[in-house]
């Protein structure tokens, strides 16, 4: 028969652990026995407990359209489902055993008992946590491959820096929150709270999650107002580091008549206790929507990154012109946002057999070139329509037209000749290749067997590309 505790001990996570630490979560969970091929955890299903592996090997993969991919591989020693019970969000993964093999459950309950009884584990824990989130960037930077031209790797690292800054910052200070909560814990199990003042506690700090959810930023002045005057109050009250209390407690819309009322509903010697614990929860609940407002930013930019790409589908399908449109607007939203304003113009286009991620490179490369024609500041204009009848006996009429125009400074008559030359270039020396229109030539001309062409004068520059609808006018390799 296996010794429980000795077990535990062979968990990284629980090496260090005294023993009666080790007595108590032997005491207050419970073991699973799995055989190979169980499903253990399905992607999506909420989380229903902490898990850790005492024997076994598990495999874990993500669903990508349709298809499952491996994600990682867990095996004895290793713990599972910790980040998604502080987030409270479902499994980003499904999960199956590849051997027999031995779980070791808490329950969500036991979970964040564990947490404020053991206070050394939340460390550990989010440094597990960070860990796994490398396979979700080793995604990224494969999906990230995938895009050749230098301008959109660079866009789009700089789309994903806000969010994933603001993230990591979040999970550093989640990290301190942890830390705080079991002392103060323990101090408001310290004071003369009875189960009146329990509820009303439960009560305000429902309100005050609520409340900073949902709380409109004041002005500064309003902001800097408020806080002094919750200063002031928290310093007649005796509460130590009011000024530091003060920021979140207005945030969560706690003004002095809110705190004159919650002296009324507890006694005042646990006063400064019981606000310490509001702020600190308060602000671990705010950090946690930051994290999920930041993984949401990232989880729509790669969603955009992969209708880009059509990473998921063979070269050559039927697609959708205004959506990859869509998408490289999304891609190069960073060079967008500097002034240039795009005004769309569609047709009712039919789906057109063709090479999705090359006739998104057309797009790149001649968005781009017209946001820098602009000087960044000016407009951009795309049009899409359709010439001949899609149904008719002649084929060749059958096309779809897109043309990118813009208001910047034109390209001079003289080189327009040469501006479909592969390594022509009218940008200074290191700022261009001339490869961007080649490329868009050969892949609408050579590739699509459509045409490309301009009509360019100052304020007035537009490229049309025409492409064949039909699957028997397009190319082949």
């Amino acid at each position: 028969m296996i010794d429980l505790e000795e077990a535990l001990r062979q968990v990284p996570l629980f090496a260090k652990l005294p023993q009666e630490t080790l007595q108590w979560l032997s005491e207050h969970g419970e073991e699973i026995w799995l055989q190979p091929g169980v499903q253990i955890a399905k992607q999506g299903d909420p989380p229903d407990g902490f898990y850790i592996i005492l024997d076994g090997k598990t495999e874990w993969t993500r669903t990508v359209g349709e298809q499952a991919v491996h994600a990682v591989t867990l095996e004895a020693g290793d713990v599972f489902a910790e980040l998604i019970l502080l987030l409270d969000e479902p499994y980003p993964t499904s999960g199956y055993a590849i051997t027999d093999v031995h779980l070791y459950k808490l329950t969500p309950e036991m979970f964040w008992e564990m947490l404020c009884t053991c206070p050394s584990i939340p460390r550990r824990i989010l440094k597990i946590s960070a860990e796994r989130s490398q396979i979700h960037e080793a995604v990224s930077q494969q999906q990230a491959k995938l895009i050749s031209l230098g301008t959109l790797s660079a866009g789009l690292a700089h789309e994903l820096n806000n969010p994933a800054a603001a993230a990591r910052r979040g999970v550093e200070h989640l990290e301190e929150v942890l830390q705080k909560l079991p002392t103060l814990a323990l101090k408001l199990h310290q004071q003369p709270i009875t189960e009146e003042h329990r509820t009303f506690l439960s009560n305000l700090y429902q309100r005050a999650t609520a409340s900073a959810k949902r709380c409109t930023h004041l002005d500064p002045l309003a902001q800097s107002e408020a806080e002094d005057e919750v200063t002031d109050w928290l310093d007649a009250h005796d509460v130590a580091d009011g000024w530091k209390l003060a920021p979140t407690l207005v945030a969560a819309g706690l003004d002095t008549e809110e705190l004159d009322k919650i002296v009324t509903h507890i006694d005042p010697s646990c006063l400064g206790d019981v606000l310490s614990w509001l702020e600190v929860t308060v602000s671990g609940v705010g950090l946690l929507d930051q994290i999920k407002l930041s993984s949401t930013r990232i989880s729509e930019l790669i969603a955009a990154m992969k209708d880009y790409s059509y990473m998921d589908q063979a070269p050559l399908q039927d697609v959708d012109i205004h959506e990859g449109i869509e998408s490289t607007l999304k891609i190069l939203s960073f060079k967008l946002k500097q002034g240039v304003v795009v005004k769309r113009e569609y047709g009712d286009l039919p789906r057109i057999t063709a090479y999705g991620r090359q006739l998104n490179q057309v797009w790149t490369n001649l968005i781009d070139n017209a946001i820098d024609a602009t000087g960044g500041k000016g407009h951009i204009w795309i049009r899409t329509s359709q010439e001949g009848d899609s149904a008719s006996s002649d084929r060749s009429a059958s096309r779809i037209v897109v043309e990118i125009a813009d208001d910047g400074v034109g390209i001079p008559p003289k080189i327009q000749p040469r501006i479909f030359e592969q390594f022509f270039t009218t940008k200074e020396v290191g700022k261009g290749t001339g490869l961007g229109l080649d490329i868009a030539r050969r892949i609408v001309v050579g590739q699509h067997k459509g045409d490309i062409r301009v009509d360019s004068k100052p304020g007035d520059t537009r490229f049309q590309v025409r492409l064949p609808i039909h699957k028997s006018e397009s190319a082949t390799k």
